[in-house]
């Protein structure tokens, strides 16, 4: 039994650098590297966040966003974090757009609950009008495969699903950075 893992493409590639997400899983999906696991999802959504919030009603045991992730960190920092229920708050929905936050705290209100989730963030340079990646997160993309790549790995093993954290616990988030 493995678990039902989607890996979500989240940006606009119209904005430079905010094309980093669907980058990543087009590369994913074209990578000649072994097969990912039974279980696995990889759908790039853009900026389309109903279809994201829709499909998390599906019943994901885990979710990993890959998206540009504004840390503060020079451009192509790849960081990694764990995100729980507290850790997102209240966002307004926005049925035309993605703001990631608000389609995963706003989950609840479909009748969804938030699967186990992890971002792969890439720290943008430039997210003005414009098609491509600049150099630098240009660069990240392959150590971002590679980071996905081994989360999915770990997050579809055998087992039983994570638990959720009770409502009233604060989640943990343990948070990597590297630097390319």
């Amino acid at each position: 039994m493995t678990r039902a893992v989607l890996v979500a493409g989240i940006g606009n590639l119209f904005l430079g650098d905010d094309g980093f997400g669907p980058e990543v899983v087009r590369r994913l999906a074209t990578d000649p590297g072994p097969p990912l696991p039974g279980g696995v999802r990889v759908v790039d959504y853009g900026i389309r966040g109903m279809h994201l919030a829709y499909d998390l009603l599906d019943g994901y045991d885990a979710l990993v966003l890959v998206d540009a992730y504004p840390g503060g960190g020079a451009p192509g920092e790849l960081t990694v974090l764990e995100v729980g229920p507290d850790d997102l708050g209240a966002g307004e929905f926005d049925a035309h757009g993605m703001n990631p936050v608000s389609v995963l705290a706003n989950l609840g209100q479909l009748g969804g609950t938030l699967p186990l989730t992890h971002v792969v963030g890439c720290t943008p340079a430039d997210v003005e009008e414009g098609i491509g990646l600049t150099e630098a997160v240009a660069a990240a993309v392959p150590e971002a495969v590679a980071e996905v790549r081994a989360l999915v790995r770990r997050l579809s093993a055998a087992g039983p699903a994570p638990t959720p954290a009770p409502e009233s616990a604060p989640a943990p988030v343990p948070a990597r950075t590297r630097r390319s």
